[in-house]
């Protein structure tokens, strides 16, 4: 049976998340991709402790991750149920809804049935009565703000979840459902977008300072730019990699020479402040302590070590983040 390290809370540093009561790890894992059918399950038994014995306690999840969708919350839910029940109240376990999840007009978006209804398959799946964080996961056009905003109210007051979070959510449509949901006196406190060194769509299109201005969290994902942020191309595309393998979200045009050669320069960066790329795409991330938490994906347990070690250095000289803003360009 699974005991956890006595010594993990020395080896994290924690974030307060927003103005609210909860800290939050600065390394989050993410269970978007391997803990779905196609992984191994004493792998991900070995991430899952070796993230919490490393001090991550915060395990993000959503209803379609897989694959095939629900399969990581049930392969989630099964680790739980070997390994964490005694840790549970030392979690937070977050998941979404708002993609595709089921055929016909209810399965998907911002529908209060949709929200509800995803988020108690979700708990089935996991074996859990509540999660700590329950996100709607994309913005929608047609559903009414107020609707899917009235949906999270809901879920909260039920104690299906705890807290409230956004996900993929802009600036301006944020500033309305947080007027929303302090109005429902809901505890909205975290949003989940991507940033990375190579994507800045958070910073120009207002959300990161937004959250910051409002007293919310954000949570990053894809921080390695699926990969790109690693010395994993530094010589050509693997036939291993994702992008020959998967090829949905990083295509091989992707990666061009230009790419490469601007990755190379921020690889040079890294070496100089004794990090690896990796690290310092991490810590870049957390320099400014607006940004709450990093989410890391992870095919083995050692990455999650290497991830972790980002915290041991988040200060950048001014020359430093210079370089690397002219080499995102």
């Amino acid at each position: 049976m699974y005991i956890a390290d006595e010594n993990r809370y020395s080896k994290m540093k924690y974030n307060r998340c927003g103005n609210s009561g909860l800290l939050l790890p600065a390394i989050s894992l993410g269970l978007w991709h391997n803990f779905g059918d196609t992984g191994v399950y004493e792998n991900m038994v070995n991430m899952c402790t070796t993230a919490f014995d490393g001090g991550i306690t915060h395990f993000d999840l959503a209803n379609n991750y897989g694959p095939r969708p629900g399969s990581a919350e049930k392969n989630f839910g099964r680790i739980m149920k070997e390994n964490f029940l005694p840790y549970r109240d030392e979690m937070i376990i977050s998941t979404k809804a708002g993609y595709d999840m089921w055929p016909g007009p209810y399965g998907n978006f911002g529908s209060r049935k949709y929200l509800i209804a995803s988020l108690d398959q979700s708990l089935t799946r996991m074996g859990l009565d509540y999660v700590d964080i329950f996100y709607h996961h994309r913005m929608d056009p047609e559903t009414p703000l107020e609707e899917t905003m009235g949906a999270l109210a809901q879920i909260v007051n039920s104690g299906k979840a705890l807290y409230a979070g956004l996900s993929n959510y802009d600036g301006e449509t944020l500033k309305r459902a947080t007027a929303i949901l302090d109005d429902l006196k809901v505890p909205f406190i975290i949003n989940q977008n991507r940033y990375n060194i190579l994507d800045r769509t958070i910073e120009n299109n207002g959300l990161k300072q937004t959250a910051h201005d409002l007293g919310r969290g954000i949570i990053c994902f894809s921080p390695l730019a699926q990969g790109t942020l690693t010395d994993r191309y530094f010589n050509g595309i693997p036939e291993d990699s994702r992008v020959r393998t998967d090829g949905r979200f990083l295509r091989a045009e992707n990666v061009t020479d230009d790419k490469l050669t601007r990755i190379r320069k921020l690889n040079d960066i890294a070496a100089y402040r004794g990090q690896t790329l990796a690290e310092m795409a991490l810590a870049w991330i957390l320099r400014d302590g607006i940004i709450t938490s990093v989410l890391v994906g992870a095919s083995r347990p050692s990455q999650i070590l290497d991830n972790i070690k980002a915290i041991e250095n988040t200060t950048f000289t001014q020359e430093e983040l210079d370089a690397i803003d002219e080499l995102s360009k």
